[in-house]
């Protein structure tokens, strides 16, 4: 039984598997489910107001896309929302990875009391909704002065628990003992470990880390509505300013959730190749 089935596996080894025609139909399916919303968003963007209320909706591009980006851009103040949403988006992104690598490399790999109890209290909090801590949380920006600021809304999120659980679960099977206890042997105290040791392994879930988290400080809408104001918006702040009147202009609207849209396709256009690529990485290393 052994000697038959071994060969098989051999010469099975070296080939490379081929999807078929329903897997192509599959995944061609879900492309296009994907893709739906942005390019409807796109083609309601190019339209006016009056033909978007007609049935059948159109299902093609229009001529006033320009003119419907230009609109937006002035009414919801599009310049200073995208500037500020970067900084904010940004920000978090970097502390969040930063301080929950170094939480989950605490949680994977150290010894100190209470380790098991303070993981728990970790991943418990993500069971909390986030709409019961916004009254103790207003009042505190409040009382700092912080209404309207940037930093209102970045401190809170500087880091959360699914970033240091999803570290700690990472780096518990990517990072040996062996090489942490190597490095102290050599003389390498802690933050030399986390630095040469602990960032390097660590850096294909980082950087995932980083995508989602970004993607995530850009489309927060709760707390910034409630921070800030139109004067000094994020993205999502600034299109709730779109199509105010007795009749919403529709295609205006489009046109602005495109504007907040694009910078999101061209980050993930830019980095999404290592970002799989790390992912990948990091399945190999686990």
């Amino acid at each position: 039984m052994s000697h038959t089935t071994t060969p098989r596996r051999a010469r099975g080894a070296g080939r490379h598997l081929h999807a078929g025609k329903f897997t192509y139909a599959v995944l061609l399916l879900f492309t296009v489910g994907s893709l739906f919303p942005l390019v409807w968003t796109a083609v309601a963007a190019s339209r006016n107001n009056q033909r978007l209320a007609e049935t059948p909706p159109p299902f093609w591009f229009g001529g006033d896309l320009f003119a419907n980006l230009t609109t937006a851009w002035s009414d919801a103040n599009m310049g200073k929302a995208l500037f500020n949403t970067v900084f904010v988006a940004g920000t978090i992104a970097l502390t969040t990875v930063v301080f929950a690598t170094l939480a989950g490399y605490a949680f994977a790999k150290l010894r100190f009391r209470a380790k098991n109890a303070l993981l728990l209290t970790v991943i418990g909090t993500m069971m909390v909704p986030p709409q019961l801590s916004v009254v103790p949380l207003f009042m505190a920006v409040a009382e700092l002065e912080w209404t309207n600021q940037l930093q209102a809304v970045i401190l809170p999120m500087m880091v959360n628990a699914f970033g240091v659980f999803f570290m700690r679960q990472y780096l518990v099977s990517a990072l040996p003992t062996e090489l942490i206890e190597a490095a102290r042997v050599d003389g390498a105290h802690s933050l030399r470990v986390v630095w040469h040791v602990v960032f390097p392994v660590a850096r294909p879930a980082m950087a995932v880390l980083g995508m989602l988290t970004f993607v995530l400080a850009w489309n927060e809408f709760f707390w910034p509505i409630i921070a800030l104001t139109q004067d000094n918006p994020t993205v999502q702040v600034a299109l709730t300013g779109l199509g105010q009147g007795y009749i919403p202009d529709e295609s205006v609207i489009m046109a602005g959730a495109l504007l907040g849209t694009l910078p999101l396709l061209v980050v993930f256009l830019l980095f999404g190749k290592q970002i799989v690529g790390g992912v990948m990485q990091g399945a190999v290393k686990g």
